[in-house]
C-alpha cells in the first residue's frame, strides 16, 4: 500500500479512511521527530545523554564542577592558620576543577595533642551560602549530602620531608586532576594539615577567598556589640558632642603581642634569622602608637590580646593623655568572650580589629598579617593603590618596625606577591 495515496477526509480531523493509514502516518511522524530532535538517542546512547543532562544540571555554569569533589583533613591550629589552610584547600580544589566538600575546623587550640582537638563544621562559624554566593565562579563548597556514590573515592597521599619539593607537589596535583583519577567522584587528600601544604597560588587568589568569609549571624552580632561598646566609650570621652549614630566615633585597634608564648617564640626567631625587628615590649608599642600622626584625640585604643597568656597584667598603664586604652575587662565585654571556645573568641577579636579606623599590629604575626591583607584589599576595591604617603580610610601600621617620627611604619600588603609566604611566616619587608 502506498502510504501517500491514503487520502483522509481531514488530515487533522477525527476521521480517517483506514486504521492502517492512521497508524503508519503516526509512525512516520514519530520517526521524523526522533531523527530531527534526537539524532543520537538510541539505546545506550539515550541513557548516557540523559545522565549527562542530569549531571549538567548539577554543574556550575561558571566552570567549577559540582559533580566532582575534593575532601581534605580536619583544619587545625589557630584562627589565622585555619583561615589560610581553608583558603589553600579551596584553591587546591579550584586547580583540580572540583567542589570542596565542607571541611571541619577546630574550636580548640592544640598543636600536638591531636586527640584533644574539638571539631566544628565550617558552616557553624562562617556563612555557607554567603561564601558560595561571593565566591561563585572562583571556588565552591559542597555538602556531603550531594554525593551520589560514596564508594567512588580515591586517596591522594600528601608527600612530606625535604625531598617532597614544590615541583613534586604540583606535579602530583596535576596528575590527580586528569586521566583515571578524574573519573572518581571524590578525591580524598590524606596526610598533613593543609596549612603545611606547599603553596602554589598568588596572594590575590587567597584574598578572593578571604573576602568570601563572613561570620554567622550569632558571632557577627557579638563582634558588633563589642564595636558598639568601644564607640560608645569614645563618644562619652568626647563629652557626647558627637551623639549621632550616623557618625561613628573612630577607634584604634592594637594587636598587642606581648604574651609569654609569643615572647619566647619571637626571641627564637630573632636569633635564627638575625633580625631584631620582631619582638616589641609593651613600652615600645605604647611609644610608637602615641606617635601616629593625625589621630583625633581623645581616642579609644582597643588592645586585642590573649589575656590568659599575659605575664604583665598592667597593659593599661603607661599610656599618655588622649589615648584611652581598653581591654575586655575594662570595656565590660568579657562575658561576651567567655561564652565561647578559643576559635570563636579569636574570630570576634579579628572582626573588631578588621573594622577599626586604624589598626596597629606586628608584621611577624599571621593574625596581624591577615587583617592588613583584608584592609589592603578593601582599599584596592575603592581604587586606592597605596596608603603609604596619603591619608586613607583604613590605615594600618606595624609597631615592630619604626616609621616616620619614631612611630610605627605604615603597612600595606604587597598584592603582587606570588605566594603567601610573607603572610604565613611574617616579614619585616612591608610595602611602605
Amino acid at each position: 500500500m502506498d502510504l501517500w495515496n491514503c487520502k483522509p477526509r481531514r488530515f487533522w480531523g477525527n476521521h480517517w479512511n483506514s486504521l492502517t493509514c492512521k497508524c503508519l502516518a503516526l509512525i512516520v511522524i514519530a520517526l521524523v521527530v526522533r531523527s530531527v530532535l534526537f539524532p543520537c538517542f538510541s539505546g545506550y546512547n539515550l541513557n548516557n545523554n540523559l545522565e549527562s543532562v542530569r549531571i549538567q544540571s548539577r554543574s556550575s555554569l561558571d566552570g567549577i564542577r559540582r559533580e566532582k569533589f575534593l575532601e581534605v583533613p580536619q583544619i587545625v591550629w589557630g584562627l589565622n592558620n585555619q583561615k589560610i589552610a581553608f583558603a589553600r584547600a579551596c584553591l587546591t580544589a579550584r586547580m583540580m576543577n572540583r567542589t570542596l566538600l565542607m571541611p571541619s575546623l577546630s574550636v580548640s587550640l592544640f598543636y600536638k595533642e591531636i586527640d584533644q582537638l574539638q571539631p566544628i563544621w565550617f558552616d557553624k562559624v562562617f556563612e555557607f551560602g554567603t561564601f558560595n554566593s561571593r565566591c561563585s565562579g572562583f571556588v565552591q563548597l559542597g555538602h556531603y549530602t550531594e554525593l551520589l556514590n560514596r564508594m567512588s573515592v580515591t586517596e591522594l597521599q600528601k608527600g612530606s620531608g625535604r625531598k617532597w619539593t614544590v615541583e613534586r607537589d604540583l606535579d602530583q596535583l596535576r596528575q590527580f586532576g586528569k586521566g583515571e583519577y578524574d573519573e572518581y567522584e571524590v578525591i580524598r587528600i590524606v596526610g598533613k594539615n593543609p596549612f603545611l601544604w606547599h603553596d602554589h597560588w598568588p596572594i590575590k587568589d587567597y584574598a578572593k577567598v578571604f573576602q568570601c568569609l563572613v561570620l554567622v549571624d550569632e558571632y557577627k552580632r557579638e563582634a558588633d556589640r563589642v564595636i558598639s561598646r568601644i564607640r560608645a566609650v569614645g563618644r562619652e570621652a568626647r563629652g557626647g558632642s558627637e551623639s549621632s549614630v550616623s557618625v561613628p566615633i573612630p577607634y584604634v585597634a592594637v594587636h598587642m603581642r606581648i604574651e609569654k608564648d609569643w615572647m619566647i617564640h619571637c626571641k627564637k626567631m630573632e636569633r635564627r634569622s638575625n633580625i631584631s625587628q620582631i619582638c616589641s615590649s609593651k613600652e615600645e608599642i605604647i611609644e610608637r602608637v602615641e606617635k601616629i600622626a593625625g589621630l583625633s584625640k581623645p581616642t579609644v585604643v582597643y588592645l586585642a590580646v590573649a589575656d590568659s597568656l599575659l605575664e604583665d597584667g598592667k597593659i593599661l598603664d603607661g599610656w599618655k593623655e588622649g589615648l584611652l586604652p581598653f581591654e575586655k575587662n575594662k570595656l565590660g565585654v568579657r562575658q561576651i568572650y567567655e561564652k565561647y571556645p578559643y576559635l570563636i573568641k579569636s574570630a570576634i577579636d579579628y572582626e573588631v580589629c578588621l573594622m577599626a579606623d586604624a589598626f596597629v599590629g606586628n608584621s611577624f604575626s599571621t593574625f596581624s598579617n591577615l587583617i592588613v591583607l583584608e584592609r589592603t584589599q578593601k582599599m584596592n576595591d575603592m581604587g586606592v593603590a597605596t596608603s603609604c604617603n596619603i591619608d586613607v580610610r583604613w590605615p594600618s601600621y606595624a609597631y615592630n618596625i619604626m616609621g616616620d617620627n619614631g612611630g610605627p611604619r605604615r603597612w600595606m600588603t604587597d598584592m603582587s606577591d606570588k605566594s603567601l609566604q610573607a603572610i604565613s611566616y611574617g616579614s619585616n619587608k612591608i610595602s611602605c
